[in-house]
């Protein structure tokens, strides 16, 4: 067996399977906690152990933060509601934002450690904090000023124009910390540190969850605050979280430190972060904006379509966590190898994550078979609601085996900084072959939802089968960043 493609655990005694069980929870210690392993040299499995176990803990905070802020919210009511979907539309397009110059960051990161360069590494890192902080001024300004101007735009009532209005005012206004919580996250995953990144969002979620309850509802010490008290939290948990990131970016991860030296504009690394970032960039918004007009056709067919595919698609995410885990890892790892100038053990990564990616969604695909209505059950007792969610279950369940090899492909080419190439695959796919084809399922063959279904589980299978294919013919490899 060649070197990479094997995770070693070292038994001193065969006769017992205690060592190797101890062996493993010393691997799943060393991933929490970080390790200092060169991912260029040791076995593959064992590199893609401790990057994805981090990353999948950071999804499940991530999902968690999100639970908690609706569950707090709601207690206020349905305009309070409404007011965090409409603020959050917004947010979306600052997501997208973060997200792509995310992973442009990560792509270079992690390249230049690959090539054993931690000085240009940690230029990068402070040119991300640079254009992080530029690239949230618009939006800060629009918050702060605009904010009841937005709402009014998206159709918001009149609590939310006399009330809510904060909460937009306080999360866009204060947008910068999730653009540095994104970018310098980039940062250390990219390096390699992907413990860091985990605990980081730890502390900020762990924040957010306590004085969730204490400035909405008004416990204790705390004055009530409503639903500003929920802007302020998330923004408090996520501002110290982005101190505690700027703490260990100086004072040292295991993979990445950067010096008040590089404290100085560098115009050739900030082009190439804005260059790379672009196709990122357009990849968060085609893949945003077609679940809106996903979403705007099953609309058409009534309030229970709508809701069933919201759970369904809760459920999606929160179960794909360990899958996305998986994929994050391999651009870490594909980066990082063509740093060190391994193209064959970048794609060999690709290769077992791919694998381990696709017996994960295989096993989450038989659950939705099974068990499709009783997992949309949990969140509503409506008969329609749960019978149209389960439905969509199953039905993109058949997707999932080819689904995997979609994700692991399209870290691969992001990690190699070939950001442009899955822009071009989502706008082909999702825009041009998806969105049309749900609605001429959906409408004018008169399927109705289940059109909408089944559009989605061919575009995904199609996008699936082209994006491996492209990965094989291995043009990704010399993609310079």
């Amino acid at each position: 067996m060649r070197e990479g493609d094997k995770f070693e655990i070292p038994i001193k005694n065969s006769s017992s399977a205690e060592p190797a069980k101890r062996s493993m929870w010393n691997e799943l210690k060393n991933a929490v906690r970080g390790s200092e392993a060169d991912y260029t040299q040791i076995p593959l499995s064992r590199a893609i152990f401790l990057l994805a176990v981090p990353m999948i803990l950071e999804l499940i905070m991530e999902s968690t933060f999100a639970v908690v802020d609706i569950y707090f919210v709601s207690s206020l009511g349905p305009s309070a509601v409404a007011t965090i979907g409409l603020t959050e539309t917004y947010l979306f397009l600052l997501y997208s934002v973060a997200m792509g110059l995310s992973t442009a960051v990560a792509a270079i990161v992690a390249r230049r450690i690959g090539e054993k360069n931690k000085e240009k590494a940690g230029m990068t890192a402070i040119q991300a904090i640079f254009i992080a902080i530029i690239a949230s001024v618009p939006f800060a300004f629009a918050g702060i000023f605009y904010a009841k101007d937005l709402l009014l735009l998206m159709g918001a009532d009149r609590w939310a124009l006399e009330y809510g209005y904060r909460f937009t005012q306080v999360m866009m206004g204060g947008n910068a910390v999730i653009m540095l919580l994104f970018m310098i996250n980039a940062i250390f995953r990219g390096a390699g540190d992907a413990a860091i990144a985990m605990r980081v969002l730890w502390l900020a979620n762990g924040i957010n969850i306590l004085l969730d309850p204490a400035l909405i509802l008004g416990l204790g010490p705390f004055p009530r605050m409503g639903i500003e008290g929920a802007a302020i939290a998330t923004t408090t948990g996520r501002a110290i979280g982005v101190t505690a990131q700027l703490w260990m970016l100086f004072h040292g991860g295991k993979h990445i430190k950067v010096f008040s030296s590089y404290i100085k504009l560098n115009w050739e690394i900030i082009s190439r972060i804005i260059r790379t970032s672009l196709g990122g960039i357009g990849q968060m918004i085609v893949a945003m904006t077609s679940w809106i007009f996903i979403m705007r056709i099953l609309a058409e067919f009534g309030s229970q379509a709508v809701a069933g595919a919201t759970i369904a698609l809760r459920i999606m995410m929160f179960t794909m966590m360990p899958a996305s885990g998986m994929s994050n890892a391999v651009a870490t790892l594909v980066g990082q190898n063509l740093g060190a100038h391994k193209p064959e053990r970048a794609e060999r990564a690709v290769w077992i994550a791919g694998l381990w990616t696709m017996i994960f969604l295989i096993g989450v695909a038989v659950i939705y078979y099974l068990f499709s209505e009783p997992l949309v059950r949990i969140f509503s007792n409506d008969t329609g609601v749960v019978s149209i969610g389960g439905e969509w279950l199953r039905i993109v369940s058949y997707s999932y085996f080819v689904y995997a090899w979609w994700m692991v492909s399209v870290q691969a080419f992001n990690g190699a900084g070939d950001t442009a190439t899955p822009t071009k695959i989502n706008l082909v796919f999702f825009w041009i072959i998806e969105i049309p084809l749900a609605y001429i399922l959906a409408e004018s063959l008169e399927m109705n939802y289940t059109g909408v279904f089944w559009a989605i589980f061919i575009a995904e299978t199609s996008v699936g089968l082209f994006t491996l294919w492209l990965f094989t013919r291995g043009k990704w490899k010399k993609a310079v960043v």
